[in-house]
């Protein structure tokens, strides 16, 4: 995949019948990472942090459920995050989703489980440019 850009879409959790699909908000520059979820009071749906391997939950007014994917969206585990702790990296992290306490497991998200990430437009990574014809 390439860069991703800030911007929403959605996050399909399970397949077929069982299928739960949560918006989502993607958080890719530098600013947005940092920022995550801080200063707000709560969040619809749910927070993809991409690239990350870890997160703190310092500064922050709830609790959060944190899962940890892998490059193929995998997921590698699950966490229930008080505010003002430090997670510990995940090596095989490559993005983690965010959401309020709980969430997670009405969704049926947990370890071993591979979750679908579909950007709206502007939000997709971005493709490489074909150099130019001639």
């Amino acid at each position: 995949m390439g860069k991703w850009r800030n911007g929403s879409g959605t996050l399909t959790v399970g397949s077929d019948a069982e299928a739960r699909e949560v918006p989502l908000r993607i958080a890719a520059s530098y600013r947005a990472r940092a920022r995550g979820l801080l200063g707000v009071d709560g969040v619809d749906g749910a927070l993809l942090i991409t690239p990350c391997g870890s997160v703190h939950t310092f500064r922050m007014r709830f609790t959060i459920d944190v899962a940890y994917l892998d490059r193929k969206f995998g997921v590698l585990a699950v966490r229930t995050m008080k505010p003002g702790r430090l997670g510990l990296p995940r090596l095989r992290a490559r993005h983690v989703v965010e959401a309020e306490a709980g969430a997670m497991e009405r969704w049926g998200l947990r370890p071993g489980a591979r979750v679908r990430v579909d950007a709206a437009p502007g939000a997709a990574p971005a493709r490489e440019a074909s150099p130019p014809a001639g």
